[in-house]
Formats: C-alpha cells, structure tokens, sequence
C-alpha cells in the first residue's frame, strides 16, 4: 500500500524545489555568458593569430602568381593559415586545369609557401575546336580552348574521337612515335617552336616566329634538331624559309631564303 505524503511535507518538498530552482538560475546564466564568451574569443585569437601576411608561389609557368593565390586562398576568403590548413585537409584543391597538385607548406602562423606541380605537357593538337594537351608518352592530359604560348601545336592530323587520360588515336604508329620523339627533343633542346605541321605528303614544316623549318619526312629528326636553336639565333629578327631536309651534322647544310 502506498504511503500518503502528508500535506505539510509536500509543501515543505516544494519550497525545497522552488528554492533550488532560484538558486540555480544564476548558475545557468553563467553558464549562458559563457557559452558565448569563448567561443567569441576563440574565433577571435584565430583570426588574429594566423592572419596570413606572407605567400610565396614557386613552380608556376603557366599561371601568374596572383592567379595561384587565388586558387588557393579562394580570392583571400581563405586568408587565414589555420582556416586554410584545415580546408586544405577536409577537401584539398582538386581539378585545375594544366596543374596536377598543390603542395601547401605552412611555414609559420602568418606565412605559406605555394608549390605548383604543373602537368607535364609535351604538346597540343587540335580537335572540335580545342586544343588538346598530352605529355611525352602521348596521353591525353587536357582539353581547353585556351592555347599555350609555349607548348607546339601539331597541325595536317584528324582525329574521329578523343578521350582525356587515354593514348592520342593517332593509327600510323611511326607518325605517333615521331610526333613523341620530336616533341621530347624540342622541350629537352629548349625550342621555341610554335606549331609543327604535316603535309599530304608527309612531309614537316614547324614554324618560329617568322621562320618556316622545313625538316622533309622525318629523316635524321634529331640530328637537324640539335643544331636548330643555334641555326634560329643566328637568323633572329629575320623572316624567310630554313631549308633542313637534307641537312646533316656532318655538313651542315641547311640554306635559309630570306623574304
């Protein structure tokens, strides 16, 4: 059987409650001011404390500096070093066009150091109106509509199809390994050549400048192409045709009309 509570102690068991309801009122504003108060102060020694003041930008050829700050500190919405260490670590800078990654190194709590690893690309030809990047073993690394300076484009090829990360359709595997070996020779000799062309007769032209190369069908390609950058400086600011189709190291015969 239950015990009845007498009107008294139940009375008594309330003034208790209520009395120490009242006293922890206060206990919960406390509590209230704090729950504000240190997270404001936290938010405030990080924005004063890792305020980013110095950034460094090494590795970029085919961006601008300021435009690699950008990428990476998001137009300085990112410009604060712990802001941007922990964005960089729950979803790191992906998808960039020409660059293959960033290496963000955090010097101090107001400085940076931005790496670029940029894409390694060899060439471009064109397809669809785009230029299509590959590296030095012919895979397809980029499709743009932006071309650069200072990467040749490779012109007289048609293709039916293209696909990003996969081997350039290119079905004449001479030609394929050709276009391969003398790309790799330009960029190893350090040549500034703007466009190689092939003919109806498989014959290769490359353009510089002003200057149109005429190398014949491929013959000999790297020895006409050692002595190139020599041959090109001495006709700097000219315009006219350099003739190397039967050109040998041995003779060095290379004639040039000039325009």
């Amino acid at each position: 059987m239950m015990r009845q509570i007498p009107f008294d102690e139940a009375r008594e068991k309330i003034k208790e409650a209520e009395n120490e309801e009242n006293l922890d009122k206060p206990n919960r504003w406390i509590v209230g001011i704090l729950g504000f108060i240190v997270p404001a102060i936290t938010l405030i020694i990080i924005l004063t404390c890792f305020d980013m003041d110095s950034v460094q930008v090494t590795g970029n050829k085919h961006y601008t500096e300021e435009q690699i700050k950008n990428i990476v500190l998001e137009n300085e919405r990112m410009n604060n070093v712990l802001i941007l260490y922990l964005k960089n670590k729950i979803k790191p800078i992906k998808d960039i066009p020409f660059i293959d990654s960033f290496d963000v190194e955090y010097i101090s709590s107001h400085a940076i150091t931005i790496t670029v690893y940029e894409k390694a690309m060899a060439g471009c030809v064109e397809y669809m109106n785009q230029y299509i990047y590959f590296d030095q073993d012919g895979i397809v690394l980029e499709m743009s509509t932006r071309k650069m300076e200072d990467v040749p484009c490779i012109t007289g090829i048609s293709f039916s199809s293209m696909e990003l990360h996969a081997k350039l359709p290119i079905e004449d595997e001479r030609r394929f390994k050709l276009i391969l070996n003398m790309t790799q020779l330009i960029e190893q000799y350090e040549l500034s050549i703007d466009d190689i062309h092939f003919t109806g007769d498989d014959e290769i032209i490359m353009n510089y400048q002003n200057i149109k190369i005429l190398l014949g069908k491929g013959e000999d390609i790297e020895d006409k192409l050692i002595d190139l950058g020599s041959i090109l400086e001495k006709l700097k600011g000219k315009k006219g045709t350099l003739n190397m189709k039967d050109f040998t190291v041995e003779k060095g015969n290379a004639s040039f009309k000039e325009e």
